[in-house]
């Protein structure tokens, strides 16, 4: 078991979803916090939240200059890091092929980039103390794929890679990594989303939210929680929800086929 009393956690994305369930969880567990959002406001409200002040700072991830300075700030007023919570994210819906190159680059550099930068800036602090986990948040979109989410799921699947290819080279270390896979979480992702047309057809954003605060069954709350426990279990992956879990398992069934069962699936959805 990882302890994590009086441990620095970092969490990025902090200011609204899993993230703000995350810094409140972690402080429950006796962990100091550096905190980073893109929106200072909904940071100030975490901050507001939680029972002593936390280290913050406005962030966006997909600077790395930024994301370096962060870093350093978190070493020089929290005196270094053990867990690394790479959690800020986007969304995305619309086809390949009508895709425009800045919104696959806004995607790619958010929830691809920003993992990587969030890693290469602390890893040498780990490292050096050897002692942390690092925790980059992929999804089950980064095991299974639908269609108008090809942005979202090249970035999933990336980090995926990225965060198994980390863990072998850190085997043997003081350091882990996790890679995390929620599936439907209650937060603002698809309100937040750059939306065109999903995968159900919906055109209209305020349909394709409703339509998602459907099947998204698990809290933020909730994927919090897992998402500790993996890190104090040190887990290699991460599951949440038992969307996530079940659409993991048949993928695994029909690696090939499961477009199939999906497919299927979607189509029951939409005649909802």
């Amino acid at each position: 078991m990882y302890r994590l009393d009086n441990k620095v956690a970092v969490v990025t994305g902090a200011g609204s979803g899993i993230g703000r369930a995350l810094a409140l969880q972690l402080a429950g567990k006796g962990c100091r916090l550096a905190l980073s959002d893109i929106k200072a406001d909904a940071l100030a409200e975490t901050a507001a939240m939680l029972p002593s002040p936390p280290y913050t700072q406005t962030v966006d991830v997909a600077d790395r200059d930024a994301v370096f300075a962060f870093a350093d700030a978190v070493k020089r007023e929290c005196g270094g890091a053990h867990v690394i919570i790479n959690n800020a994210g986007v969304a995305l819906a619309q086809t390949i092929e009508n895709m425009s190159f800045e919104d696959f680059e806004w995607l790619m550099n958010i929830n691809f980039w920003g993992v990587v930068y969030g890693t290469k800036a602390f890893l040498p602090t780990l490292r050096a103390q050897d002692d942390g986990v690092i925790v980059n948040l992929s999804s089950i979109f980064g095991i299974i794929a639908v269609p108008t989410q090809g942005a979202y799921h090249s970035a999933k699947f990336a980090v995926r890679g990225f965060t198994e290819t980390l863990r072998q080279e850190l085997d043997g270390s003081g350091v882990s990594a996790v890679c995390v896979h929620p599936g439907g979480i209650r937060t603002n992702i698809a309100r937040n989303a750059r939306h065109y047309v999903d995968s159900l057809g919906n055109t209209d954003a305020g349909k394709a939210v409703a339509q998602f605060d459907k099947i998204a069954r698990t809290t933020a709350d909730e994927a919090a929680r897992v998402i500790i426990d993996g890190i104090e279990r040190r887990r290699p992956r991460v599951l949440i929800g038992t969307d996530a879990k079940l659409l993991d398992r048949i993928q695994r069934w029909a690696p090939v086929n499961y477009p199939r069962i999906l497919g299927a699936l979607l189509k029951r959805l939409r005649d909802r």
